[in-house]
């Protein structure tokens, strides 16, 4: 198979891969409420946690990102590299994000993110530091997410710069998936990941 077949090849097994929707079929196993109906509505772990508790959530936390690392180790083995393994990343992501399998409607696309990138530079590491440290303090997943990705260009450059397109891509597609959440924070009215409670006037 030649170099631009198979690219084309992993990228199309990428989006496949990505368009499983982890949160829907651990929600349908353990007999839990559809995710895009329960919630925010948004089929991904930090919905999962809430309707399901921790162990369902880190399930599709596992698999979001067991289907993000999964082609991008492939692709990577296979002697793909530089710019086509980004874009292999992403067209995982954008399988989660607009599943094939689930109308077009997935989610957020942080978790298959952070697994895509796990394989191809220990950026992955400094973001989820991140994620995990502005989730402690803001306890807002959401806001978590969004100064991840505002940061993973910079992180790039840092510690691989052959990335930075598409990084910067796909940066921008989930600030892009989070504009409800934007204007939610925005407002105060965006749910926190744990300890919400109403504050008293």
């Amino acid at each position: 198979m030649s170099s631009a077949l198979l690219i084309i090849a992993m990228i199309i097994v990428a989006y496949l891969l990505g368009s499983i929707s982890s949160a829907i079929l651990v929600c349908r196993l353990k007999g839990l409420p559809d995710p895009r109906s329960q919630g925010s509505k948004n089929p991904g772990a930090t919905n999962v946690l809430r309707i399901g508790g921790v162990w369902a959530a880190g399930l599709v936390f596992f698999f979001d990102m067991l289907k993000g690392a999964l082609p991008a180790y492939v692709a990577y083995i296979m002697g793909i590299h530089g710019f086509w393994l980004g874009i292999i990343a992403i067209s995982a992501c954008i399988g989660h994000m607009y599943p094939i399998f689930f109308q077009f409607k997935g989610g957020k696309g942080v978790a298959t993110a952070l697994g895509a990138m796990a394989p191809i530079s220990y950026m992955a590491v400094s973001l989820m530091g991140t994620w995990l440290l502005v989730v402690l303090v803001s306890r807002y997943s959401s806001l978590a997410a969004i100064i991840t990705s505002l940061l993973a260009p910079f992180y790039t450059l840092w510690f691989d710069d052959r990335f930075i397109l598409p990084v910067s891509m796909l940066s921008a597609l989930i600030i892009l998936r989070h504009k409800d959440n934007i204007l939610r924070l925005y407002r105060r009215e965006e749910p926190k990941m744990f300890g919400n409670k109403k504050r008293r006037h």
